[in-house]
């Protein structure tokens, strides 16, 4: 396993596999009382965030304390970069810290690359999405979702539809569901296909009509308008009409199926809201009530916030999708060299010498079998 991960393209199918195989494997702390394993124990993982993100930081800060990391979150705003502060000085004062991975969101195009190559850095660096360039965590966590309701991806073939120009999913998802073995097309209007996709190793195709019924998958793209300087299409009813999912469309599908979108969905554009919510939609698994589990106070009570605030729907933010999101971040973090290959301290790794990398036999051992009580209760009354 590659000491940092900042491209799907770094993986080998045996590295994809191992990652799939025990983020399943991760992923069953969800149900158990008490949802801890020692294998990141005195390590430190900081959140490194450009950009604004919600689920992908919250998983990634969940995951690192599920594995008894502890985690520093970083957000530009409010730092010392408002005030001019290089990436380089930032980079300088994590190190100072002992940071032993990094995890980096950032606006330009190859600024994780930049911090793993520098030698500003001696942490693992995991790329958690670089402007237009990639994101391959999402793209584990997409194949992840695949894998587990379609099984083997060998031949199974995946549309990747909509704005693949500005996305940084799309390219990390073709590289790495080819890696896999699954036939990936691109669907998009030509000003949406980036130039040199034929090295993608990737069809392409203007034509969304006569590449859904022979879909195993289809992953729809939101049209990031944020991005774009220029019209790349005539209207957005247009663009709806001949690369939307719809109704009609979706009785083009085989019943297998599977219905995708990387998020966030602009509804009645890319996709309609019938669609988004039908059986065969992966998007949401509706629930009423999100639970991360005893111990995720930071990752709890900012969810809880936003949903008392409105800025996210309850019923729209499953604990399905984020358990897989958190299962995908915390394998990354676990296999990334954090165990093994970073110097070890106090003259052994992280979960002591001779130690396997993560085994789910060793996360309650020594420990009582008895559940954890509830969080405590607010001391005032009368408040929420």
């Amino acid at each position: 396993m590659n000491r940092h991960l900042l491209s799907t393209g770094d993986l080998t199918r045996d590295d994809a596999e191992l990652i799939l195989r025990t983020a399943e494997e991760l992923r069953s702390l969800a149900d158990r009382p008490i949802k801890k394993l020692p294998a990141l124990r005195g390590r430190t993982v900081v959140n490194l965030f450009f950009e604004d993100s919600t689920r992908t930081r919250i998983s990634f800060e969940a995951a690192a304390k599920r594995l008894s990391a502890d985690v520093i979150n970083f957000a530009a705003k409010g730092s010392s970069l408002s005030k001019g502060e290089s990436l380089k000085d930032t980079a300088l004062t994590l190190e100072a810290m002992g940071a032993d991975a990094v995890v980096i969101r950032h606006w330009a195009s190859g600024a994780p690359h930049l911090l793993a190559n520098s030698g500003w850095v001696r942490s693992s660096v995991v790329n958690a999405g670089d402007g237009t360039h990639e994101h391959p965590t999402q793209a584990l966590l997409d194949a992840f979702t695949m894998w587990r309701h379609l099984g083997n991806l060998d031949g199974r073939r995946i549309a990747i539809v909509g704005d693949v120009l500005h996305s940084r999913v799309a390219r990390s998802n073709a590289l790495l569901l080819r890696t896999l073995g699954a036939d990936v097309t691109l669907v998009a209007p030509p000003t949406l296909l980036p130039v040199g996709v034929e090295g993608w190793d990737a069809e392409t195709s203007y034509d969304l009509d006569s590449v859904l019924p022979k879909s195993d998958a289809v992953m729809m793209l939101r049209v990031q308008r944020e991005r774009m300087n220029a019209a790349f299409f005539p209207t957005q009813r247009e663009y709806s009409r001949r690369y939307g999912l719809d109704a009609r469309r979706m009785g083009m599908l085989q019943d297998h199926t599977l219905v995708m979108h990387p998020g966030p969905m602009i509804r009645g554009m890319e996709i309609t809201a019938d669609v988004a919510d039908s059986d065969r939609s992966v998007i949401v698994e509706q629930v009423k009530k999100l639970k991360l589990g005893e111990g995720y106070d930071a990752a709890r009570d900012e969810f809880g916030n936003m949903m008392t605030k409105g800025i996210i729907d309850p019923l729209k933010v499953t604990r399905a999708a984020l358990e897989n999101a958190i299962s995908i971040a915390g394998m990354v973090l676990t296999t990334n060299c954090l165990v093994t290959d970073l110097p070890e301290k106090n003259g052994a790794g992280a979960m002591g010498a001779g130690a396997p990398r993560c085994s789910m036999a060793t996360a309650t051992r020594g420990r009582s079998s008895a559940p954890r009580p509830p969080w405590p209760r607010s001391r005032g009354r009368g408040t929420r």
